[in-house]
C-alpha cells in the first residue's frame, strides 16, 4: 500500500476504526511494522498501523 503524507484516509480496522483524516507521518519500525500518524479534521492526532487504513 502506498500511503504518503497529505493523503486522505479512512481507518478500517483497529482501535480507531471508523475515523478518518489526513496522513501526517509514515514510519517503518525495526520489526518492519509500518505506522502512520493521522490528523482528524478536529485537529486530534492518533497513530495506527498502515494495514488498518485505506486511501480515499
Amino acid at each position: 500500500m502506498d500511503i504518503a503524507n497529505g493523503d486522505t484516509c479512512d481507518v478500517i480496522g483497529g482501535t480507531h476504526k471508523g475515523k478518518s483524516g489526513t496522513v501526517e507521518d509514515r514510519n517503518t519500525s525495526k520489526s518492519g511494522a509500518v505506522t502512520i500518524t493521522v490528523r482528524e479534521a478536529s485537529g486530534a492526532r492518533f497513530k495506527t498501523l498502515e494495514r488498518n487504513v485505506r486511501r480515499v
